[in-house]
């Protein structure tokens, strides 16, 4: 099976329209182009953990969390330079989230983006500085004197990244992951370790996006943390399905691994064929939450499609 039959959609619905993904492939392409700029270059002292952490965040990946903070960002008519090193410093944190989870004393994976991960590429006491040190270059980027905010919306800003980082977010969930490991977690269970694991960070790419430009009125608000929710329990959901169906090298990543660990997922608990259900509706209310921003969304809403079609 296909992993876009897995998902519930035909073949032809996993291609999103042409002018969606031409902005997509430049928003990307920024994307990869900013991280570059802003991480030190590899021939720069210490010379092996710059190329480690170069190795880490350039090429591949498919940028999502960029790509909602230039949705996000262009609805509200943000700067695309300001929302180019805004989307660096959310896509640094997931970077190190990567490699520290890929590690042994975490999943213990050799696969990452169609290449060794970063503590087999180099070594453990490598990757574990690589995550230390994207993880304090994110705050380095986000904290810079910029001119377009003023200091108490960035301070609100770098607060926002930080707790979706943290114990009450990213870490939190991850956490939460480690410990579940062979244990038969409930429905609401596993939606609150992912709303923490995955979401917090993909919400936090959606309102930092946002707030770069125009501040959102509290409906605004809202809605855009509606919108955030729907698509970070989505994302997870189709990771679910794709792990279950999926090939590694259609995957980059090591394909199954959830079902040999012992991981309780959306399809253990539900099965393939309600995941894609749900999987469905959340894209549905993704769209509906963007309701009261009107065309200004679209790309936002884009983004939802791409997540619950995906093919890897």
């Amino acid at each position: 099976m296909s992993a876009a039959s897995a998902v519930g959609y035909a073949p032809e619905a996993a291609h999103p329209p042409v002018e969606f993904a031409v902005w997509m492939q430049q928003t990307q392409r920024d994307a990869e182009s900013a991280l570059a700029r802003f991480l030190s270059p590899a021939a720069q002292a210490p010379e092996r953990l710059h190329e480690a952490m170069r190795y880490a965040a350039l090429g591949g990946g498919k940028r999502v969390r960029p790509l909602l903070v230039c949705a996000a960002g262009s609805a509200f008519g943000a700067p695309r330079a300001l929302l180019e090193k805004v989307a660096a410093a959310v896509e640094m944190i997931h970077v190190y989230s990567l490699v520290h989870d890929d590690m042994p004393c975490m999943d213990d994976d050799a696969l990452r983006r169609g290449k060794a991960t970063v503590h087999v590429q180099y070594d453990e006491a490598t990757a574990l500085l690589v995550g230390d040190a994207l993880q304090a270059q994110a705050f380095f980027l986000l904290s810079e004197p910029e001119p377009a905010l003023d200091p108490a919306r960035q301070l609100a800003m770098v607060r926002l990244l930080a707790q979706a980082a943290g114990s009450l977010g990213m870490c939190g969930g991850q956490a939460i992951d480690l410990g579940s490991v062979g244990l038969q977690l409930t429905l609401p269970q596993l939606e609150r370790m992912h709303r923490l694991k995955t979401g917090a960070l993909l919400r936090a790419a959606v309102l930092l996006g946002a707030s770069s430009g125009r501040q959102p009125t509290p409906e605004e608000r809202s809605a855009l943390d509606d919108y955030a929710s729907a698509i970070g329990l989505a994302f997870q959901v189709v990771d679910d399905i794709l792990d279950a169906t999926a090939d590694s090298a259609t995957l980059g990543k090591t394909a199954g691994k959830d079902a040999v660990d012992g991981k309780p997922t959306y399809v253990s608990i539900l099965g393939l064929d309600a995941s894609r259900q749900l999987a469905r509706k959340l894209r549905d209310d993704a769209h509906r939450a963007l309701l009261p921003l009107g065309e200004d969304a679209h790309r936002l809403r884009e983004i939802a499609d791409l997540i619950v079609q995906r093919q890897a």
